[in-house]
């Protein structure tokens, strides 16, 4: 108890006021360097997603790093975070999740910029790249040693934490709870699925992550649409509870003890970090894998991971929860959010639920598996990548029966520690970061004349 009391302080203090405040901090910088270009470039970056030409070195399409990054970044966060920031700091905390999303775009799109600006290639002719290359490439050599601590620690979040434990004991304990299915078959299906995909490496994790990510944000935004519509009259009272609880705090009401606006605003920002992960430095190790011969191009699309994650799926469980009134009742986490699906689809909705819980649990754990791939290949080269996969297999295998409290409070301390040398590489090739983007400007300006030349010229000849 003495050492999960110290490593609950530790975590606290890793994830306390400081580091939120750079996490954010960053993400206003960038923003205001960048001239508000999450809000002036968003319709060209979610244009992007389906159009990039993909004519530049890479392993895979721009649409392909991007699913995989989604796959790691859409989790249980979305429905569990949010319960949890909900529950903790009220309804206002959904509004401060929007504000660190605002910025947080910002700060994924220096990161996949940067990501494929730097990036190398391995022995085994695949793209490597991430906080760990643009630190060590991009601010120098003596820089090395925050690149090690980003990787060290990118592989013990991807072995014990966020990329095995939390995702596979969510998979089994729901399925196990709502479809009455064994914990050792449920695990034993888990492990297969991982191992057919994980040994195929980068492509097989994108060729599966392009098909189910897109259906699975789909399905869930359609399912709380659904609940939504049901609920239409309460959605004007929801947004208005929403924005004056972010500013005035909430009062206690049924099952809710009661929130500050400090505690909306810290759950709100700790919560949307914990689930879009910007600033947080995995996301750029799959954008540096797209196939581009512009870095800002992929930072547009990389920065549209985070609209999608918080500003779309997160306001869906958010709306779903205030709107059910799930939100004030005496569960939480997961429980509040089945509750709202069940108040509303009495009959589908916990199955709708878990559905959704599964394919984001899953997916979070095949984006993971090539995180901690990539910091350890950056560590120990290729030969490291195979006992990696095996090792990663064994731990989604073994996942299903540990409840490790310590190990889970470690994983959280070091992704945090992955945060800081990424914050400080960011703040310090901000400038790259201006000039990169700069460059693609003036490129879609130069593409936008030839064109209009070429059509003047189509127009005379006729």
């Amino acid at each position: 108890m003495d050492v999960l009391k110290l490593l609950d302080q530790i975590d606290g203090l890793v994830w306390g006021p400081p580091l939120l405040v750079l996490l954010v901090g960053t993400g206003i910088w960038l923003t205001l360097r960048l001239k508000l270009l999450q809000v002036f470039r968003l319709p060209l970056a979610l244009k992007l997603i389906f159009t990039a030409k993909n004519d530049g070195s890479g392993d895979v399409n721009s649409f392909g790093a991007l699913c995989t990054a989604l796959a790691a970044t859409v989790g249980t966060g979305n429905i569990v975070g949010v319960a949890t920031a909900i529950k903790t700091g009220g309804p206002g905390a959904l509004f401060w999740m929007w504000m660190a999303a605002f910025f947080g775009m910002a700060t994924k799109y220096a990161e996949g910029l940067l990501a494929v600006k730097y990036r190398s290639v391995d022995a085994n002719g695949q793209i490597s790249g991430g906080p760990m290359y643009y630190i060590e490439n991009g601010l120098g050599k003596k820089y090395r040693p925050l690149a090690v601590l980003f990787a060290v620690s990118g592989v013990l979040v991807a072995l014990f934490g966020i990329g095995t434990f939390p995702q596979v004991n969510a998979i089994v304990s729901t399925c196990n709870l709502s479809l009455g299915l064994p914990v050792p078959v449920t695990a034993m299906v888990i492990t297969l699925l991982v191992a057919l995909v994980t040994i195929g490496g980068l492509e097989s994790i994108s060729r599966v992550s392009t098909k189910i990510v897109p259906f699975m944000a789909v399905f869930y935004v359609i399912a709380c649409l659904t609940i939504l519509i049901i609920n239409a009259g309460q959605i004007p009272q929801a947004i208005s509870l929403i924005i004056s609880s972010a500013f005035s705090g909430t009062a206690a009401t049924g099952g809710f003890l009661g929130a500050t606006v400090m505690m909306a605003i810290r759950n709100g920002v700790a919560r949307g970090v914990f689930s879009n992960e910007s600033g947080l430095g995995s996301a750029p190790i799959a954008a540096a894998a797209a196939k581009t011969k512009w870095p800002a191009e992929q930072g547009l699309i990389s920065m549209t991971g985070t609209f999608i994650d918080t500003i779309i799926i997160c306001t869906m469980t958010g709306l779903t929860l205030v709107v059910t009134g799930a939100w004030s009742g005496d569960a939480k986490g997961a429980a509040m959010t089945q509750d709202a699906f069940a108040a509303a689809l009495p009959v589908i909705g916990p199955y709708v639920l878990t559905f959704g819980l599964v394919l984001f649990a899953f997916t979070t754990i095949l984006g993971w598996n090539y995180y901690g791939e990539r910091c350890c290949e950056y560590l120990f080269g290729v030969k490291g990548i195979k006992p990696y996969r095996y090792v990663f297999i064994g731990l989604v295998a073994a996942g299903a029966f540990l409840k490790l409290e310590a190990i889970w409070l470690i994983a959280d301390i070091v992704n945090g520690l992955m945060a800081l040398p990424n914050l400080i590489a960011l703040l310090g090739l901000s400038g790259v970061v201006v000039l990169e983007t700069q460059r693609y400007l003036e490129h879609l300006e130069r593409e936008k004349l030839v064109t209009l030349k070429s059509k003047t010229c189509c127009y005379k000849s006729r």
